[in-house]
């Protein structure tokens, strides 16, 4: 895809999440830079993310949908799957991505993970090892997610 085709999807994608308006997340380029982007994410109701908002950027590369799209949590997240450095690990970022993805897609995947963590393949052996026990998982991510985001207002 040329570099006007890049451009051209990256414009249909965000008209597609603009006009979506599921209020459980947004993503906007920074600035004018259509090639990197600013994301929000809520966790998905019925989970220990419920109501928890976290902010990602969205770096794509210039053979974009060829090659994945590069999403790293901004806020920090206690997750199973993501590192301190807001590294995800998700295998549709990886090598089971497809062009027929898209921002949408990825932002979904993404919260799904929030929901259902790999604890297998875990960047973060702490969490991974706390999942298996609701009651203590939930109250470390709370108190993560106070100290982190809500004291320091990251998100």
């Amino acid at each position: 895809m040329s570099g006007q085709g890049v451009t051209k999807r990256l414009r249909q994608e965000l008209m597609g999440i603009m006009m979506a308006k599921d209020a459980s997340m947004k993503a906007f380029p920074e600035g004018d830079n259509l090639f990197q982007w600013k994301a929000t994410i809520v966790g998905a109701e019925g989970t220990c993310y419920a109501d928890l908002k976290y902010k990602l950027t969205i770096k794509f590369p210039t053979d974009y949908p060829y090659t994945a799209p590069t999403v790293t949590f901004d806020t920090p997240c206690f997750h199973p799957n993501v590192d301190t450095h807001g590294n995800i690990c998700l295998d549709i970022l990886k090598e089971k991505w497809s062009p027929s993805y898209d921002v949408r897609t990825v932002l979904l995947s993404i919260q799904s993970l929030l929901a259902d963590p790999n604890v297998d393949s875990p960047l973060n052996c702490h969490a991974a090892e706390l999942w298996s026990n609701p009651a203590l998982y939930k109250e470390k991510l709370s108190r993560h997610y106070e100290e982190n985001v809500r004291s320091r207002g990251v998100c």
